[in-house]
């Protein structure tokens, strides 16, 4: 595909999940950059009417810049399916897959990748007693972006208290302790490993917040992590039949060497701005923003 043809793209974005206004800066910045690179664009919040819409615009590609549930979980990418619309990241059943922490657990485990220990607990036995020994972490099984997390201490006597609005089962998971690592996959190729270095941990406003977190790239590791983290997103990217981008990270705990490397997930619909991790690793291959929005595109099919 070039822009010689001037193809309409549709960049989906917005939707209903917790990460709306995430998805709303990714689609407003790969809109941007596309334009920039000669395509046709338009920006589409994905509201109820977004079938009537996509018939309406008849793109040639729809850019898929949402986040968390709906856009990130299959069921965005069955609609694109059945309406015949060539979109870009993963397809139906590697985004339900990705989506869902514990099962794509059990995929890291059939490649053979290391994982940290889970359960799946209704929210009621979350509050009502500790499932698992402290320190651990309670999270959604299927959002992102650190949308409803709780962080249970060893000196906490207390289980957490929940938000209502929190999915009637969470995910209740072993703390592992160590630095944040994550490593995208474009296509076939790993693209390097980048330390995220906050003052608590990861959290929302560490991730969208101007001076939340800060990224080194390359990481300074040992090569030996270097080459686990490229070798193991790639796994990850291939075990899960991710298409297109994807970053997966992980925890490692430099005290124990290689063997405390742990994948924490993998992410089919990577945060979009110039700014993200994603982006950046591509940058610090020599590919601009310009040009890795231009890539997914033209990565773009259906029945993917």
């Amino acid at each position: 595909m070039s822009s010689r043809t001037s193809p309409k793209v549709v960049v989906l974005m917005g939707g209903f999940s917790f990460e709306r206004e995430v998805s709303l800066t990714s689609g407003r910045e790969c809109a941007a950059a596309l334009r920039g690179e000669g395509f046709e664009v338009v920006e589409l919040d994905a509201g109820e009417d977004i079938v009537s819409r996509l018939k309406e615009l008849s793109p040639n590609v729809v850019f898929n810049a949402l986040h968390g549930r709906w856009g990130e979980d299959g069921c965005v990418q069955g609609m694109l399916e059945w309406m015949g619309l060539p979109y870009t990241h993963s397809g139906v059943l590697s985004s339900a897959l990705a989506m869902d922490k514990q099962k794509s657990k059990q995929a890291y485990a059939a490649a053979g990748l290391p994982f940290v220990h889970s359960l799946i607990v209704s929210k009621e036995d979350v509050m009502a007693r500790h499932v698992m020994d402290a320190p651990y972490v309670v999270k959604p099984n299927n959002e992102g972006s650190s949308c409803g997390i709780y962080f249970v201490h060893e000196s906490v006597n207390n289980p957490p208290n929940l938000d209502d609005d929190l999915p009637d089962n969470m995910m209740v998971e072993q703390y592992v302790k160590g630095r944040e690592l994550t490593t995208t996959v474009m296509g076939d190729r790993a693209l390097g490993v980048t330390e995220i270095l906050t003052d608590g941990w990861y959290d929302y406003d560490a991730k969208y917040k101007v001076g939340g977190s800060h990224h080194e790239i390359p990481a300074n590791i040992p090569q030996e992590i270097t080459d686990a983290c490229l070798n193991f997103a790639l796994k990850a990217h291939d075990v899960l039949g991710c298409r297109g981008v994807s970053r997966t990270d992980f925890r490692w705990d430099q005290e124990q060497g290689l063997s405390g490397l742990i994948l924490l997930e993998t992410n089919t619909q990577p945060g979009m701005t110039p700014t993200s991790l994603s982006p950046e690793q591509a940058v610090a291959k020599g590919i601009s923003f310009g040009a890795f929005c231009r890539w997914i595109v033209e990565d773009a099919s259906c029945h993917r």
